[in-house]
């Protein structure tokens, strides 16, 4: 399977679960009334926090199409970035919770950090040559994926 593609398939899945994430916490006694009240997490809902809030969702949505278009070397160091900057962004979704809650914070943010882990990995391990259209595409090992047509 193409780094792209499986790239793009981590960042879907980072997306399905962040935003799930934040559904999910509508479920949370008070917390539908706090919003009503124009409160989030201690956080006024304002303009700021509106734009903040969409930025954050907004970038790992363009990764999802990024990772499948950009050239390899922009590729691959656009995900290593917004991968490590999101590390610290989801650990954060957890700052000023109750303790009643750590299951569902520290199962949906060790999913969050597994999810951009395997990003990291893949785009640091992505193969540094690729297949001239002369020779066959060869494996990291060397071996050609396909034999040579005669």
């Amino acid at each position: 399977m193409p780094v792209q593609a499986k790239l793009a398939a981590a960042w879907t899945s980072f997306m399905f679960l962040y935003i799930y994430v934040d559904y999910l916490a509508l479920y949370k006694p008070g917390f539908v009334d706090d919003l009503l009240a124009g409160i989030v997490h201690e956080f006024d809902l304002g303009p700021t926090f509106v734009a903040v809030a969409l930025t954050l969702v907004a970038i790992p949505i363009l990764m999802i199409l990024l990772s499948a278009i950009l050239p390899a070397r922009l590729n691959r160091t656009v995900n290593l970035v917004v991968a490590t900057l999101y590390i610290p962004v989801s650990v954060f979704n957890a700052v000023g919770e109750p303790w009643s809650y750590s299951y569902f914070y520290g199962l949906s943010i060790g999913l969050e950090v597994l999810l951009l882990a395997f990003i990291l990995r893949s785009a640091w391990n992505w193969p540094r040559r690729t297949a001239s259209p002369t020779t066959p595409a060869a494996s990291r090992d060397g071996e050609p994926l396909h034999p040579p047509q005669a």
